[in-house]
């Protein structure tokens, strides 16, 4: 049996590929057995996607959790997220691949919001319905177009580069419509001090004042911010990360639950073991086999 989820790569065979591919979903359904990884089954990203459904109804797994997809759903997944397809013959649509390194050198034509909005998996939700009077499609299917156009590759990296923040300005007209409370403030700012406190502090604290003195204020106004960003508290939001990175390390290494407990900063296997039953109602063991 296989011992834990692939870690699939970003390794397009177009050639001097600069970081940025586009194919169809009913390309990658006929592939899926002939390719190392079957995409239906859960695999970890080193890459960002944009999966955009133009016909169909299904469903895709992110970090776990299924979320339904019908006729202009997208949806949009940052590296390290845990993701499977479930495919069908009826489903029809174009899946957007990118690497960080393409993402950073857009960051400068990109308004801020948009990386806030689209690749912040605690912060939003990876779903976004696309109304069908919004012309995305015409965005993506052309460069879906330019793309497979062999036939002049002259300027293509410019003309990708245009037609990408074409298409994400685009998605982050149609997020912020449904993030309308979450405003460029400076609660929102220091949210994401405090999230990236967390990512580089999590194994050394999972307690809330730490991140408040960090943060020099205190662990009322952490506590609000946190209410007023996600409607939970920072000890909720804490918890919630730290499930998500267990989840995460469970399935996709051979490392085993009393190593992750030691890795993550417990200071005994059993009470890791108790704090992720208490948080996902598995065992961390149970929880393994269950993805695998």
């Amino acid at each position: 049996m296989q011992k834990d989820i692939p870690h699939i790569v970003f390794n397009s065979q177009k050639p001097d590929n600069k970081g940025i591919e586009i194919l169809t979903i009913e390309s990658l359904s006929v592939r899926k057995n002939d390719i190392a990884h079957n995409p239906e089954k859960a695999h970890q990203l080193a890459f960002n996607m944009i999966v955009f459904y133009t016909e169909g109804k299904s469903k895709q797994l992110v970090d776990f959790v299924w979320h339904e997809v019908k006729q202009n759903t997208i949806i949009h997944l940052s590296k390290g997220q845990i993701n499977a397809f479930q495919f069908n013959e009826d489903l029809k649509g174009f899946i957007i691949l990118f690497t960080d390194a393409y993402l950073k050198k857009q960051i400068n034509n990109l308004p801020k919001n948009e990386l806030i909005r689209l690749f912040n998996a605690h912060l939003f939700s990876p779903i976004i319905q696309v109304p069908k009077d919004a012309n995305v499609s015409k965005y993506i299917q052309l460069f879906y177009q330019e793309y497979s156009n062999t036939a002049e590759d002259y300027n293509q990296e410019n003309t990708y580069s245009a037609l990408y923040s074409i298409i994400f300005s685009k998605l982050e007209r149609l997020k912020q419509y449904q993030t309308n409370h979450l405003k460029s403030s400076d609660k929102l700012k220091t949210f994401l001090e405090f999230k990236s406190l967390l990512e580089n502090n999590h194994t050394k604290s999972r307690n809330a004042e730490f991140y408040a003195d960090k943060l020099n204020i205190t662990y009322k106004h952490l506590n609000t911010i946190c209410k007023d960003t996600l409607a939970i508290t920072a000890k909720q939001f804490i918890d919630e990360f730290v499930v998500l990175e267990a989840k995460r390390l469970l399935v996709n290494s051979e490392i085993k639950s009393t190593e992750l407990a030691y890795a993550l900063g417990f200071e005994e296997p059993t009470n890791f073991v108790k704090y992720f039953k208490k948080h996902t109602g598995f065992t961390p063991n149970t929880f393994k086999k269950d993805y695998i």
